[in-house]
């Protein structure tokens, strides 16, 4: 199969730079990164890309087993690595690819070499000893929304998962791509991520990292980003002066900043 058709890969950037991978989130594609990938060009090298699933990736690939945990996304990530032979690369993921990306270098450290975790969760529920958010209870609501009506469910939830009631254009943008999104690969794709626990996974980690955590997140509190810092030993947990759960669409400038400063740092 090719990979780079089947997960629309689109490379742009400097030829022979640093590698960035950029991962998007649940019910999101590569469109997601549009304010934060020209400036980053400019310094590296850009890969984006769609899971199968999302956006403009092959839907004939799709397989309701591999995708129903995230290694399944995982392994997208890793054939795209080896499909376009990148090593040394920089793993940018937003959300639930924030974990995707831990499973990834796990398995692959000679390709990914270091991670950016934007605003990443490795667990929405409550746990004892452990705040993701949501309860149980709400996390059921949630998805038996969403499997219901899946169209109405995004359009009520996408403006409140962007923040930014000030700016309704970006949630907006938000509920055209939930909307977008095939309802029964959706279905799929959000079981997996808000029933994930990966907590364990954090402790695999041993590439340098960098937490992005917005100053007021719903779907991220900021216990979250506190705690991943502490189980990643050396991470760095950055504060953006920014509100709801995609600050590369509404901080690009404080998004890009920091993983630029971070890169230089590494």
């Amino acid at each position: 199969m090719d990979i780079a058709r089947r997960n629309n890969v689109t490379v742009t950037g400097r030829a022979g730079g640093p590698v960035l991978l950029l991962a998007h989130g649940f019910g999101c594609d590569q469109n997601m990164w549009r304010l934060v990938a020209p400036a980053l060009a400019e310094r590296y090298q850009v890969v984006l890309f769609d899971y199968v699933g999302s956006g403009r990736a092959d839907p004939s690939a799709w397989d309701e087993g591999r995708y129903s945990s995230l290694e399944g996304y995982a392994l997208d990530v890793l054939e795209i690595c080896e499909e376009l032979d990148l090593r040394d690369v920089t793993f940018v993921g937003h959300s639930v690819s924030a974990m995707v990306g831990v499973l990834a270098a796990a398995k692959a450290p000679r390709r990914i070499s270091r991670l950016v975790m934007v605003a990443p969760s490795p667990r929405y529920i409550d746990d004892d000893g452990y705040r993701g958010g949501f309860s149980a209870e709400d996390i059921d609501e949630l998805l038996e929304s969403l499997e219901s009506n899946y169209l109405g469910w995004s359009a009520a939830m996408a403006p409140v998962i962007m923040g930014n009631a000030d700016r309704p254009e970006l949630g907006q943008e938000l509920t055209a791509s939930f909307c977008a999104t095939d309802p029964d690969m959706a279905r799929v794709f959000a079981r997996t991520t808000f029933l994930s626990d990966s907590r364990k996974d954090l402790r695999t980690v041993t590439v340098p990292t960098l937490i992005l955590e917005c100053r007021q997140d719903m779907i991220a509190p900021r216990e979250v980003g506190a705690y991943v810092r502490d189980v990643i030993p050396g991470s760095r947990l950055v504060t953006l002066e920014a509100t709801g759960h995609c600050p590369q669409l509404s901080a690009p400038q404080a998004t890009t900043g920091a993983i630029t400063d971070f890169i230089a740092a590494a």
